[in-house]
């Protein structure tokens, strides 16, 4: 599922998928769990307890055919009631730009990193990162070039 998720950014896992999945079943910092209809798993959240009161939202995947179903958003909110339950004050994740998501992609984004987060648009290709701003996530930072030059990871962040 993670795989067929992230089909058109064969980037994103890759060979890794297996591997990302065993990490939340081997590690007890990590949790995750499923959306599924008809016997079938057609979305899945994770979250990793990086800090005493924040916790980083880590994967979320929905297969391509329920996209747009409200399937991500409602796993989103979902995480979020379990983080508040858990006095979990902040979900913050990274949502890479490294296929011209967003305006940030293959700029140089120095000087004036900040100055380029506020005017940060989504292209016609679309970007996670709308989705997330549509839930209320805030853009807090980015990494310039964290996945190649020209290649941000946007940084976001809510208080719940």
């Amino acid at each position: 599922m993670l795989r067929d998720a992230f089909a058109d950014r064969p980037e994103a896992f890759g060979d890794q998928a297996e591997d990302e999945v065993e990490s939340f079943l081997s590690d007890e910092d990590r949790a995750a769990f499923a959306a599924v209809e008809d016997g079938r798993v057609v979305g899945w959240i994770g979250r990793v307890a990086t800090y005493s009161h924040a916790w980083e939202l880590h994967p979320l995947a929905v297969t391509p055919g329920r996209q747009r179903h409200g399937i991500g958003a409602a796993l989103t909110r979902e995480l979020e009631a379990r983080a508040k339950a858990a006095e979990v004050i902040t979900l913050y994740l990274g949502t890479d730009d490294e296929y011209g998501g967003t305006s940030l992609h293959g700029s140089d984004l120095y000087p004036d990193v900040a100055g380029k987060i506020a005017g940060v648009t989504a292209t016609a290709r679309g970007h996670a990162f709308a989705f997330y701003r549509r839930l209320g996530y805030e853009i807090v930072g980015l990494i310039p070039d964290a996945n190649g030059p020209g290649k941000p990871d946007i940084l976001m962040a809510k208080r719940l």
